[in-house]
């Protein structure tokens, strides 16, 4: 039987949606866009079944650090608000400024750009008429009554997940089977050591990217410190189990040489799995299951706008509610600046762009559990970290090791990064004051 809602929560979602937002957050473009570029490189089974398992440990040692913060600091805002407690408030801003900017819009136009690609495929009509709609739909969506909210985010998740296994288990049954192998052979020590692996390891992070998604609106969850961090650790491993079957599906089911370098991976191995009207059908599905993605994020990237909306008088405005307690402004903002990526990038510059800012930013998080651990053992952990410090140890190292080869192999887009950032320290300094009203409790 469930706990009674107190009056503070009421209106509030529970762990089961905030699992979904987990879920949803994560599964997106990664799973159904970025094998074709893994096996580019690796054309292995073993190599790429490796990189599957290694991006969900890492992320699931995120999951287990950014818990334990989460608990002792159970306010919305996701990095900003984390890196602020921490670090300081201009670290904080500094990764709230990325998650406004790009963060969550980029990742939000690469789902769309998907979506419109999928759809472009299969009715010859230009992509951008799928995925700016889209857009503008599932935004105005987020304008309404969280309860509304909730129910249209985990009814698109659940059937999403559904979708995955349904084409997973068709592939192993009706598929025909490709010479692929998921034990090591010769030559794949040397793929699994070489920079290909490191930088395909970029993608399969991308993939895992939103891991930490309930920790953008904890002020919208019941009992945050203890409902959030449930959710990092179940929607992880839920979503790890999930991306090793689906990809060893793809493989089982699909020539490589037909893989190799495309986007629409899901769509192709549906047209190998089912034929080409099957496949036209599946593609339709997969892309209304990316409308889950692009509403997560819709729904957890405004909370930073409105954390810093609520922390720094200049920006009071982001912070802002609606008549339904929704961020609109912040809202709308996300949606113009997602829609204007989608008309401007492809989905690899996308990723590219992105992922290193977002990698650093929760390393910098990951970090920051560490200090406090030494500098401020008295701090109230209603969860502490499971495996520490070899959790933090193990996301750590494994973060930096892709880092450095994504920062050697996409330079420019890193730069790009770079620039983004670097607006956000001009920024800080014009117009940043200090803190509205700051919790001396919680720093």
């Amino acid at each position: 039987m469930s706990s009674p809602v107190s009056g503070s929560d009421a209106g509030k979602v529970g762990l089961a949606t905030a699992i979904a937002i987990v879920v949803a957050n994560m599964i997106g473009t990664g799973v159904f866009g970025s094998l074709g570029f893994q096996v580019a490189g690796i054309p292995s089974g073993f190599p790429i079944l490796v990189l599957w398992l290694v991006g969900g440990i890492i992320s699931f040692c995120g999951a287990v650090c950014y818990a334990e913060l989460a608990s002792i600091f159970p306010k919305s805002g996701g990095e900003y608000h984390l890196l602020s407690k921490a670090w300081n408030p201009f670290i904080g801003f500094l990764a709230g400024w990325l998650s406004v900017t790009v963060g969550f819009a980029a990742p939000v136009a690469a789902n769309a750009a998907l979506l419109g690609g999928y759809m472009g495929s299969i009715t010859g009509i230009p992509s951008l008429w799928f995925g700016i709609p889209v857009v503008v739909l599932v935004a105005l969506v987020h304008l309404g009554k969280l309860s509304s909210i909730g129910i249209f985010q985990s009814g698109f998740t659940y059937a999403k997940v559904a979708l995955i296994l349904v084409l997973g288990l068709l592939a192993f049954i009706v598929g025909t089977a490709q010479p692929v192998s998921f034990l090591p052979k010769e030559g794949d020590g040397q793929l699994i050591a070489s920079g290909g692996f490191a930088i395909s390891l970029v993608y399969v992070l991308y993939a895992y990217t939103g891991w930490n998604a309930a920790t953008y609106m904890m002020d919208e969850v019941r009992r945050p410190e203890k409902t959030v961090p449930l959710a990092l650790l179940i929607g992880t491993a839920f979503v790890t189990v999930l991306y090793v079957f689906i990809n060893l599906a793809f493989l089982y089911s699909t020539p490589i040489e037909k893989m190799a370098g495309q986007a629409e991976v899901g769509l192709i191995a549906a047209e190998a799995i089912l034929g080409p009207k099957g496949g036209m059908i599946m593609g339709i599905l997969i892309s209304f299951g990316l409308i889950s993605t692009i509403s997560s994020m819709t729904w957890a990237g405004p909370r930073v706008s409105a954390a810093i909306g609520r922390d720094h008088a200049r920006f009071q405005i982001l912070g802002k509610l609606n008549k339904n307690g929704v961020p609109a402004l912040a809202v709308l903002l996300q949606a113009a600046i997602v829609i204007l990526l989608v008309a401007s990038a492809t989905f690899e510059q996308l990723i590219n762009y992105v992922q290193a800012l977002l990698t650093i930013s929760s390393l910098m998080v990951v970090i920051g559990l560490v200090v406090l651990r030494v500098r401020r053992p008295d701090l109230h952990r209603p969860y502490r970290a499971w495996g520490y410090p070899v959790t933090p140890l193990i996301f750590g190292c494994l973060s930096l090791y892709v880092l450095w080869f994504q920062i050697q192999q996409k330079t420019v887009e890193f730069l790009y990064g770079l620039g983004t950032l670097g607006l956000g320290v001009v920024i800080y300094f014009l117009f940043v004051k200090p803190p509205v009203s700051a919790d001396k409790a919680e720093s």
